[in-house]
């Protein structure tokens, strides 16, 4: 589409040599013409939230999942772990004593 009224360069100048305000209202207008020309966005079809849905917050119905199992472990579990892990990045090159591993049995030599 073209506008009702293209301005030249002499119109233009005509209309700053008035005092600006014709101007002002020329380009106010121009603006206005060129929103009403626009087309509306288009809308997603997506699939809308249910209704009551806050942002955020599970499903009505649902739940956020348990615990994980690991946390269930024993103390002692736990403890053994840690120990197995300080043994095997602190001294790698010592047997490890956290209760887990197996203990090397000493090879016969006959």
């Amino acid at each position: 589409m073209t506008a009702d009224w293209e301005p030249d360069v002499d119109d233009i100048k005509a209309m700053r040599a008035g005092g600006g305000r014709d101007l002002r209202a020329f380009m106010r207008q121009q603006i206005t013409n060129g929103k009403a020309r626009r087309e509306d966005p288009v809308k997603s079809t997506a699939a809308s939230r249910p209704p009551g849905h806050r942002p955020g917050a599970w499903p009505t119905g649902t739940s956020p999942p348990g615990r994980p199992p690991e946390w269930d472990l024993p103390k002692a579990a736990w403890d053994a772990a840690v120990r197995h892990y300080r043994n095997t990045e602190h001294f790698p090159d010592q047997p490890c004593d956290c209760g887990n591993c197996p203990v090397d049995e000493p090879e016969e030599t006959r």
